[in-house]
Formats: structure tokens, C-alpha cells, sequence
């Protein structure tokens, strides 16, 4: 009702009209009395927006704590996560794949000692990849009588020689390799004759450590289901047409006694150079789908020093050599090729 419209009520209420007069109510007379008497409130029946009604203001501050507390925990997560590889955790940051022969030796790590929860703590290898992912495989490309596809299947099937051989769990812990003789060309006899051998009869003419990494679990237990890696694949075109590729990898095995006491974790690191040549059938003596293996060599840190039984013999304790007939040497450096001999030799490794 307007404004104009109530008081005249009020005062008709009070005072009567001409058409009929009236005595005034108590009620009216009360009414008309504070009206008189008693200012009005500010904006009583007025929409002012400022300041807000206090049940947004409430609402405001409803929202301000879990707007606060939404903050605070981005910035313990955020902390959490920075934190996490650098500020006690086992967690260390992956370091970026190895495209390119390194121009130094990995910096220092701490001096912290492997444990069973922590196998590669202390070493480069805490930020290494696990298996197969730490190998850089390059972008496929024509080359040689190859086409793109064919080269990607070629660089798979190397890759695969290369898990087979030093990362396959039967393998590490004693088995012969099943894919292996099959990816080598059939006609390749040496190599062929070679890897019948090794594994059903090993010793120092047919080492089968040579192209494969294996452990007596009579002896040693590999520490967990994890084995660093660092290093890549290359590829180019090699003698008449064919496509000639390279691997470079270290492979990172920690490792304890079989029995006794088994709080000490050694880490056996093995370095492997590996040139593979897929030949075209055109030209060579060869079966598709193989491989003609042109040169191997590795160099073993913490493999046992001496003639080999065909497995690695990591030290432990007092059996760790006093002298040693080959170099300083610093496993984790791959700035530099390896050497031809450098695995018969027994080097005092730098770091391991």
C-alpha cells in the first residue's frame, strides 16, 4: 500500500470520516500515537544494496573456510610433490632420456648405502628408468633397403635381443633365452653354435655372459623386480645397404646373498656395446626377421673377477678383491666407448 494511502487510513481510522464518524479504536489511537510520537526507521520497507543483508554476509563467510582451506591444501600438495624426490623420499626425478652419447660422468651422489627398500639409493641410478624404458629408441626412418615400417620392426626386434638377454627375470636367474636364437640369422654359424653351447655348458670359451646377464640363485638373489637402465639405440646404414644398428646400454642389478646374512645390497653393473646388421636377402645369405650379430663388449662392475662359472659372482664382504690387474673406472660413465678386452680384465670401479 502507498505510503499516502496508509496514513490516510490511519488518520481516517483515527479522526472518522464525514460520512461516518466514529469513535477511534484503542488499537487505532495507539497506532496513531506512535506514528506521531516515534521517527521512521531508516529504509524499514526501502531496498538499499549496500551494505548487504547479513545472511549473504554469513554465506560470505561460509565460504571463506573452505576457500582457505582449499589454499592451504594446494600448497601442502604442491610442497608434498616438490619435496617428494629431494626431501626424504626414496623417489628421485627421472632424468631426461639419453639421446646423444653423454659429454661427462653423471655428478656425485650421496654417500647413503643401498638398502633392501632403497637398492639404488647413492648411486645415478636412482634416477635411472626401470627396464626397457630407460633404452632410447629413435624415430624410424628409410634407410638402407628398408622402408620406415620395416626399420620400427627392425628397432623392436633389437630391443627385444636386448631385453631377452638382460632384463628377462627367467634369464637373470639362470634360463637359457628362447627368443634370442631365433632373432640371430640361421646361417650365422659361430653365433649360432655359440649360444647352444653357452647355456647348457658354460665356461671360458663360451661365456654365455657375453650376450646375456645371469645370476646363480644358489648364490645371489636380485634385490626386487626392478633393473635400471641407461643408454639408446642408433641405427645407419652399414655394408651394402644394410641397416646396421648400435646399442649402448648399462644395465643396473642390485643384489644380495642367497643365504646368511642378507642386509648387504651390491649393486653389479653391466655395460653392453651391441651392433646388430639386418641384411637385405637380396644380397646377403640371411632369413627375414634376423639379425647378424657383428660385435659385442661389456664391461662388468661387481660381477666377480676370474674365470667364468657363466654367471655373475657379485662380492660380498671380505670377498671383495684386496688387488685389482685393470684401471680405475667409473661404471656410470658413458661419456667415452668401451674399449675392446675391457671385459677381461678385473678394474676397481671409482663408484658403484
Amino acid at each position: 500500500m502507498p505510503d499516502d494511502e496508509w496514513e490516510r487510513f490511519l488518520r481516517e481510522s483515527v479522526e472518522g470520516t464525514a460520512d461516518a464518524p466514529k469513535e477511534p479504536s484503542a488499537r487505532a489511537r495507539s497506532v496513531a500515537r506512535r506514528l506521531r510520537d516515534e521517527p521512521e526507521p531508516e529504509g524499514w520497507r526501502t531496498y538499499s544494496p549496500n551494505p548487504p543483508p547479513p545472511a549473504v554476509r554469513r554465506e560470505r563467510r561460509r565460504l571463506v573456510g573452505p576457500l582457505i582451506a582449499a589454499l592451504v591444501l594446494a600448497v601442502v600438495v604442491a610442497a608434498g610433490w616438490f619435496l617428494g624426490p629431494f626431501g626424504g623420499s626414496e623417489a628421485e626425478p627421472p632424468a631426461a632420456p639419453e639421446t646423444g652419447r653423454p659429454s661427462s660422468a653423471p655428478p656425485a651422489e650421496s654417500a647413503a648405502r643401498p638398502t633392501l627398500d632403497a637398492p639404488f639409493r647413492g648411486s645415478p641410478a636412482a634416477r635411472w628408468e626401470s627396464g626397457a624404458a630407460g633404452i632410447t629408441v629413435p624415430k624410424a626412418e628409410a634407410t638402407g633397403w628398408m622402408d620406415a615400417a620395416e626399420v620400427r620392426r627392425a628397432l623392436d626386434r633389437s630391443l627385444t635381443f636386448l631385453t631377452e638377454t638382460n632384463l628377462d627375470a627367467d634369464v637373470l636367474r639362470g634360463a637359457r633365452p628362447e627368443k634370442t636364437p631365433k632373432l640371430v640369422n640361421p646361417h650365422q654359424e659361430d653365433v649360432q653354435t655359440f649360444l647352444r653351447t653357452a647355456f647348457r655348458e658354460p665356461g671360458p670359451e663360451n661365456d654365455p655372459l657375453l650376450l646375456a646377464s645371469r645370476f646363480d640363485t644358489a648364490r645371489t638373489h636380485l634385490v626386487g623386480d626392478e633393473v635400471r637402465t641407461r643408454g639408446r639405440l642408433t641405427y645407419r646404414e652399414g655394408k651394402q645397404g644394410a641397416l646396421e644398428v648400435s646399442a649402448d646400454v648399462t644395465f643396473v642389478y642390485p643384489v644380495v646373498r642367497a643365504e646368511g646374512a642378507r642386509d648387504e645390497v651390491v649393486r653389479t653393473v653391466v655395460r653392453r656395446e651391441t651392433v646388430m646388421s639386418w641384411d637385405d636377402p637380396a644380397k646377403v645369405v640371411t632369413e627375414p626377421g634376423t639379425f647378424s650379430l657383428l660385435s659385442y663388449r661389456l664391461h662388468v662392475t661387481n660381477g666377480g673377477c676370474g674365470d667364468s662359472t657363466g654367471y655373475f659372482t657379485p662380492p660380498f664382504g671380505e670377498d671383495r678383491p684386496e688387488a685389482t690387474t685393470g684401471d680405475e673406472i667409473d661404471p656410470y660413465d658413458r661419456s667415452q666407448e668401451l674399449r675392446d678386452g675391457s671385459g677381461d680384465q678385473c678394474d676397481k670401479a671409482t663408484r658403484s
